[in-house]
C-alpha cells in the first residue's frame, strides 16, 4: 500500500452532520486532532533477524490479536484465482473462482502492525507490515499459510518488491532497505539508502529501484550492487509521490493531488516528465497493463487512463467505488481494488470505457469498543456492526460470526444472552448471542441522538446518547425495548451504573451523577467539571475513574454523590479515551500512546506501572484479571497481559518510588553496568513472564553483569528490595 492515509484513530465514530444517508469515513469534532505516530530515529543500525519485535512496552506483554479492519492493498494469484486482501494488520486469503461470491479460505495471517504492501511470488507472500517490518509467509496451502520469517526494520515498512534473492523495502522515514531473503527463515539486511523524504512505494526494473518518495517525488537508485546502492537520478514531481509502476522507458507515478505523472527514465541519471493526467481525486496507486494506466484515485475510485501516447493522456473510463481506492492490481480482464472500508472490489475492465463491478468483499471496520464474556470478545466495529471473536487462545483469535448493524457501532455491553450495541445514529441494538456463531437481532430502539455508550443493569439499558444525554431503556422484554426516562446532559460519551446512580462522562461538561432510583424521574445529584473532555468512566467502590482526554486519568471520591471530590490524577502521554478497572489497576485506552496500566491502590497517588504502545489508536479497553483487550481502531483487537505475573508491583503508599540505580548501556549486548550501588546488593533479572532468569550479587566496585546466556528480548532488573523495576532490552 502506497497511500499516505491519515489514521482515523482520533476521529469519532459518529455522524455529527445532518447527512444521515450513507456511511461516511471522516466525522471529526473540534477537539479531535490527528497525530502521526512517532518515527524511529534514522539509523543504519542493522537488526539481527532473531530480535523480537520490540514495540515500546513496560511490565506488559503481547498475547495475540484479531487485527482485521480496512483494506489498503491487494495481491492476486491468477493461477489459483486467489486474492490476498490486506485488512488492517491481517490478510484474508479469498477464493475468487466465482468473482461474484468471494469465499474466505483463510484468515490465519495476523501481523503485529498494519499491512500496507503485498508482493506475491512463487507461493510466497511478502508483507510490508508497517512498524512490524517485513514478514514472509508460505501460502502454498492457501487454507493453512505458514509464517517463514520476518525482519523488523528501523522504519515503517510501506511497500515491498521482490527480485531475485532480495526484497526491496520502501521503509518510510528510513528510505530503502535491501533484505536478503534467499533463506526466508533468516532474512538479513545487506544494504540501504536513506532518502530525503518518506519512502512510500518501490518498483524494481533491471538494475534500478524506483522509489515514490513523497514530496521529493521519484528517486532512481542503482542497486546493481545491493550492498552499496546509490542514487542515479531523481525527478521532483509537483505533488506527493505515493506509488510508482515502471514499464519500458517510463515510470508512472501516482502523485496524490497532482494525479498521474509519466516520467521518462530511459536515461536513469536524467529522468524527465513527458506527460500527465490530473485525476479528479488523490492518486494513491497505479498499475499499468497494455495501453492503460489504472489509477486508484481515493474518493474518485478507479480511473482508466489511455497512455498509448505518453505526451497526450486522456481518460477512457472510470468506476466510483463505495470506499476510498488506495491500491489496484490488474489481471486479465479484471482490476482488483483495495478500497479502505469498501474492502476488495473486483471490476471488469474488458471494455475500459465501460468498467463495472462483478464482485466485492467487505472487510471489517474500525474497532471502537470491546466487551469480553467467556471465550468471546464482542467488538463494536463501527460501520461493520458487531463482530464476535473467539479468544480462547489469544494467539490464535478468530472470528466466529458477526451482525451488521445499520449504524456505526461505537460501544457494546453483554448481559446474559444479549449484546447491547450503541449504534450511533441508529440508537440501541439488541443482538441475541446465545449461540455466538449465529447472532440475530432481537430488538432495537432509535434514540433521539447518537448512541455512543451503553451500560446494562437489571432490566434497563442506560445509553449515552451524545447531545441527547442519558436515555434509560427498559429491556425487560428485549424484543420490545422502550424508553422510560432520560436526563438531558450536554455531551454524553459513556455511562457507568453503580447502585442508584448513573455516572456519565459528559465531554466538556465533565462528570455528571444522575439518580436513577426512579428511572422515569431521574435527576442530577452532583457533578464535577473536569479540566478536559470526559470520554470514559468506571466506578469501583467510592471512586469514579474518568478518562479525561488530554488530561489523562482522574480519580474522584463519590462517597457523597452530591459533592464529588478530586483526589488524584495521572496525566497519561496520549489522549485518554476510556478506562476500565480490574483489581488495583486502571487500564487506560490512551489513543496514540496505546495501553497504560495505572496502579490505583492509593487513589490519591495513581502511578503508571506498565504500558504497551499498540500498533493502532487505543479507543476502548476491557480488563479481566491481568488481561487487557484493546479496541485499537484501525488495528482491530489487540490482547495483552499486564502487569506481568511474578514481578511484585510497587507499594504506592510508600515514599520509596524513585530509581536509585541506573542501567548502562540500554539496549545492551553482552554486558550491562549497574550504576548507583552504594553497598553489596542482590541483582535479579526477570523475563517478560515474570521468571527470575539471573540473580547475582554486585557492589560499587564490581557492578558489571554478564548477559551472555540470555536471549535477545525485554527484561526487568531489580536491585535489592528496590520497588521500581527498570526495563532492560538485550539487542545484539
Amino acid at each position: 500500500m502506497k497511500y499516505k492515509f491519515v489514521i482515523l484513530g482520533l476521529l469519532l465514530s459518529l455522524t455529527m452532520s445532518a447527512q444521515g444517508a450513507g456511511k461516511i469515513r471522516t466525522q471529526s469534532m473540534p477537539d479531535s486532532l490527528v497525530f502521526n505516530r512517532s518515527l524511529f530515529p534514522l539509523s543504519p543500525y542493522q537488526h539481527n533477524k532473531t530480535d523480537p519485535l520490540v514495540f515500546d512496552s513496560l511490565n506488559c506483554r503481547y498475547l495475540g490479536n484479531w487485527p482485521f479492519t480496512s483494506s489498503y492493498t491487494v495481491a492476486y494469484d491468477a493461477s489459483r484465482n486467489i486474492a490476498f486482501c490486506a485488512s488492517g494488520g491481517g490478510v484474508y486469503i479469498l477464493n475468487l473462482a466465482t468473482p461474484s461470491n468471494p469465499v474466505i479460505v483463510s484468515e490465519a495471517i495476523h501481523t503485529r502492525a498494519i499491512v500496507y504492501g503485498l508482493f506475491y511470488l512463487n507461493n510466497r507472500l511478502y508483507i510490508a507490515a508497517g512498524d512490524a517490518g517485513l514478514e514472509i509467509w508460505d501460502v502454498t496451502n492457501a487454507s493453512a499459510p505458514a509464517k517463514l520469517g520476518y525482519f523488523d526494520t528501523e522504519g515503517n515498512t510501506k511497500d515491498v518488491y521482490v527480485s531475485g534473492s532480495y526484497a526491496y523495502l520502501a521503509d518510510g522515514p528510513t528510505g530503502m532497505r535491501i533484505i536478503n531473503v534467499s533463506n526466508p527463515s533468516q532474512p538479513a539486511e545487506i544494504g540501504y539508502y536513506l532518502t530525503d523524504a518518506f519512502a512510500w512505494a518501490i518498483y524494481i526494473s533491471g538494475s534500478y529501484a524506483y522509489l515514490a518518495d513523497d514530496w521529493y517525488g521519484l528517486r532512481v537508485i542503482n542497486v546493481s550492487n545491493p550492498t552499496t546502492p546509490f542514487q542515479t537520478g531523481y525527478y521532483d514531481t509537483p505533488g506527493c509521490a505515493n506509488d510508482v509502476y515502471v514499464s519500458g522507458s517510463f515510470a508512472y507515478v501516482a502523485d496524490d493531488w497532482a494525479g498521474l505523472r509519466i516520467i521518462n527514465v530511459s536515461n536513469p541519471s536524467s529522468p524527465h516528465q513527458v506527460g500527465y493526467y490530473d485525476t479528479p481525486g488523490n492518486s494513491c496507486g497505479v498499475y499499468v497493463s497494455g495501453s492503460y494506466a489504472y489509477v486508484a484515485d481515493d474518493w474518485a475510485g478507479l480511473r482508466i487512463i489511455n497512455i498509448s501516447t505518453p505526451s497526450s493522456l486522456y481518460e477512457v473510463g472510470f468506476y466510483y467505488t463505495p470506499g476510498y481506492a488506495f491500491a489496484v492490481q490488474v489481471s486479465g480482464t479484471n482490476a482488483y481494488l483495495a478500497d479502505d472500508w469498501g474492502g476488495l472490489r473486483i471490476i471488469n475492465i474488458a471494455n475500459p470505457a465501460l468498467p463495472y463491478e462483478i464482485g466485492s468483499f467487505y472487510t471489517p471496520g474500525y474497532a471502537l469498543g470491546v466487551y469480553v464474556a467467556g471465550s468471546y470478545a464482542y467488538l463494536a466495529n463501527n460501520w461493520a456492526g458487531l463482530r464476535i471473536i473467539n479468544i480462547s487462545n489469544p494467539a490464535l483469535a478468530y472470528e466466529v460470526s458477526y451482525y451488521d448493524t445499520p449504524g456505526y457501532a461505537c460501544a457494546v455491553h453483554v448481559a446474559g444472552n444479549y449484546a447491547y450495541v450503541a449504534d450511533d445514529l441508529a440508537g440501541l441494538y439488541i443482538i441475541n448471542i446465545a449461540n455466538p456463531a449465529s447472532p440475530f437481532l432481537t430488538g432495537s430502539y432509535d434514540t433521539p441522538g447518537y448512541a455512543t455508550g451503553v451500560f446494562v443493569s437489571g432490566a434497563y439499558a442506560y445509553v449515552a446518547d451524545y447531545y441527547s444525554g442519558l436515555r434509560i431503556i427498559d429491556v425487560s422484554n428485549p424484543a420490545a425495548p422502550a424508553e422510560v426516562g432520560y436526563y438531558d446532559t450536554e455531551e454524553a460519551w459513556s455511562v457507568f451504573v453503580s447502585g442508584s446512580y448513573a455516572y456519565v462522562a459528559d465531554g466538556w461538561a465533565g462528570l455528571r451523577i444522575i439518580n436513577i432510583s426512579n428511572p422515569s424521574a431521574s435527576y442530577e445529584v452532583g457533578y464535577y467539571d473536569t479540566p478536559g473532555s470526559a470520554r470514559g468512566v468506571c466506578v469501583v467502590g467510592n471512586y469514579a475513574y474518568i478518562a479525561d482526554g488530554y488530561f489523562g486519568l482522574e480519580v474522584y471520591d463519590v462517597s457523597n454523590p452530591a459533592t464529588p471530590v478530586l483526589v488524584g490524577a495521572y496525566d497519561t502521554p496520549g489522549y485518554c479515551w476510556y478506562v476500565n478497572v480490574s483489581g488495583q489497576y486502571a487500564y487506560v485506552a490512551d489513543d496514540w500512546a496505546g495501553l497504560r496500566i495505572i496502579n490505583i491502590s492509593n487513589p490519591s497517588a495513581p502511578a503508571e506501572i506498565g504500558h504497551y504502545n499498540t500498533p493502532g489508536y487505543a479507543r476502548k479497553v476491557f480488563a479481566s484479571g491481568t488481561y487487557a483487550y484493546v479496541a485499537d481502531n484501525h488495528a482491530g483487537l489487540q490482547i495483552y497481559q499486564g502487569p506481568l505475573a511474578g514481578i511484585e508491583e510497587p507499594d504506592l503508599t510508600q515514599n520509596k518510588l524513585h530509581n536509585k540505580f541506573e542501567i548502562f548501556p540500554n539496549p545492551a549486548k553482552s554486558v550491562v553496568c549497574i550504576r548507583g550501588l552504594q553497598s553489596e546488593q542482590k541483582v535479579r533479572i526477570y523475563d517478560i513472564a515474570g521468571n527470575i532468569v539471573k540473580s547475582v550479587k554486585l557492589n560499587k566496585e564490581s557492578n558489571h553483569l554478564s548477559l551472555d546466556l540470555l536471549e535477545n528480548g525485554i527484561y526487568f532488573i531489580q536491585v535489592g528490595d528496590e520497588i521500581v523495576k527498570q526495563k532492560l532490552v538485550i539487542l545484539r
